[in-house]
């Protein structure tokens, strides 16, 4: 489609939502100003950089796949990620795991990981004006084989996985004066059992203490915010997760931390989006990590289904939405990885554009009138809109291809740079 048949498109279906209430220029203002957290392990199949042949073990995660192309190191991992961003309109920040320091080819233990080992990682997002947060990396490590991290019963293996976790801070708090944007720091523990535990309360009972040892030391919010990520069950944790979402829901009101909702840490019939105003009410801030879970948490690459609808349609009703920090987690090894990310974070800018283009006020309305048909009609009426036309209108203005332009551009990455990877 050319530029001119874009702007009539986009004119025609610019006056259906005006005519509805909506201003879909300010929609788009208001897009251009959401900052997604792109995940960085999707680039390597969750590998990272420790050593020269990391790669995921153990932990309750899972990577199926072998795609050829993966990023080995981390200049491979960084010219793929510039590529996946010019693909995804809007500016956005990056997330990385503890384990894609770079290392200089030594051995370094996750209790002594310093801000030194990142430094890179600051310096390249500075040049590209983007935000940096940080997870710590509670998985794929010897000292994690019990199933237990930061809740073991063992002090010298809880030692060690806390004083990794207070450097995690320290390295986010550094990004976050580095670049002058907080830097978010997330905690998600694999700990917990595949069989019924004795002691549910005693494992509970030490990570809250290792917990409390951890964020005793106050860093400044304009730096660094920490989130605590709930998860009900994983792989070799079927029976017993010890950071559920009772208790991370709890944790994070009561010490005034960021809650992390993951759409693939709860029971596939459980709603995310019903959480949000739950959460939000006692909450300052939340984090989500967008995902598409399928049977159990597969992380699979998020496409625009109804839960991306229903996530940010309440994200946006609740009024919540500068709140929250949005960030994504999936993995697939079995497809070309930057299309991956491409159409993971597309789809979830498409949630957004879709939440941000209903007329939420008519809706409420029509709620508070008691005519809950109108308030059907009009949500269904929503869906025949021409929403693709103000998303290829929103992509144009940011210069990055509209969606039958994708397939080429990952295609050409493919051809002129992941195929001479062995």
């Amino acid at each position: 489609m050319n530029h001119d048949a874009v702007l009539q498109a986009y004119g025609q279906a610019k006056e259906r939502y005006r005519r509805l209430g909506v201003d879909a220029d300010q929609v788009i203002a208001n897009l251009k100003t959401i900052a997604l957290s792109v995940h960085c392990w999707q680039g390597d199949d969750v590998g990272g950089f420790e050593t020269p042949d990391s790669q995921l073990s153990g932990g309750g995660i899972q990577v199926t796949g072998n795609y050829p192309g993966k990023a080995r190191n981390v200049d491979e991992l960084r010219r793929d990620i510039e590529k996946a961003f010019s693909l995804i309109p809007g500016t956005h920040r990056l997330s990385l795991h503890a384990m894609y320091g770079e290392f200089g080819g030594k051995q370094v233990d996750r209790d002594q990981i310093e801000p030194a080992h990142f430094q890179g990682w600051t310096d390249w997002a500075g040049e590209h004006t983007c935000g940096l947060d940080f997870n710590g990396t509670f998985f794929s490590h010897p000292k994690a084989d019990s199933g237990y991290t930061l809740a073991s019963p063992d002090p010298g293996i809880r030692k060690f996985w806390i004083e990794h976790a207070r450097r995690c801070r320290e390295i986010s708090a550094f990004m976050g004066e580095e670049l002058s944007t907080a830097c978010i720091n997330n905690i998600w523990v694999p700990d917990g059992e595949k069989d019924y535990p004795a002691d549910r309360m005693g494992y509970r009972r030490i990570l809250k203490e290792s917990l409390d040892t951890i964020f005793s030391r106050e860093y400044p919010p304009e730096l660094m915010k920490d989130s605590v990520e709930t998860k009900l069950f994983g792989i070799g944790s079927e029976a017993f997760v010890v950071g559920s979402h009772e208790f991370y829901m709890n944790y994070a009101s009561r010490k005034g931390k960021m809650l992390c909702l993951d759409m693939g840490h709860f029971h596939p019939t459980e709603s995310v989006a019903d959480k949000i105003s739950a959460v939000l009410l006692f909450c300052d801030e939340l984090m989500l990590h967008v995902s598409r879970p399928m049977r159990w948490d597969s992380d699979h690459i998020v496409v625009l289904s109804d839960e991306i609808y229903m996530l940010f349609s309440e994200l946006v009703r609740s009024g919540k939405l500068g709140s929250t920090s949005i960030g994504l987690d999936f993995f697939d090894g079995s497809v070309n990885r930057i299309g991956a990310w491409a159409v993971g974070a597309r789809s979830s800018l498409k949630g957004l554009l879709f939440a941000l283009l209903e007329p939420a006020d008519q809706l409420r309305a029509y709620e508070q009138e008691g005519n809950l048909f109108a308030r059907l009609a009009l949500a269904e009426q929503m869906k025949t809109m021409p929403f693709g036309a103000v998303w290829d209108y929103y992509c144009t203005l940011q210069e990055v291809p509209m969606d039958d332009q994708l397939i080429g551009e990952v295609a050409d990455y493919e051809a002129q740079v992941l195929g001479g990877r062995k």
